[in-house]
């Protein structure tokens, strides 16, 4: 059975960071897909390998993303 967690996405110089906010879990890669694969990959350790407490202790409740316009600043 698999589970549904949120990826967020950074390009920080040549690396992709992505993250996993319920979880606090984060990896890199060189690409988007490496990335996505290697959080994947972290995620899967993670659960596998924390114990429940932990996992509940660092598991968040549903993450909305979305965007926000705000005005632009006076130069």
């Amino acid at each position: 059975m698999s589970q549904i967690f949120t990826a967020i996405l950074e390009r920080e110089g040549d690396l992709v960071v992505a993250l996993c906010p319920e979880l606090d879990v984060a990896s890199q890669g060189g690409t988007l897909d490496e990335a996505l694969s290697n959080l994947r990959e972290a995620i899967s350790l993670f659960l596998e390998f924390a114990g429940s407490e932990e996992i509940e202790a660092r598991t968040h409740g549903p993450i909305l993303v979305t965007q926000v316009e705000v005005p632009a600043r006076a130069s």
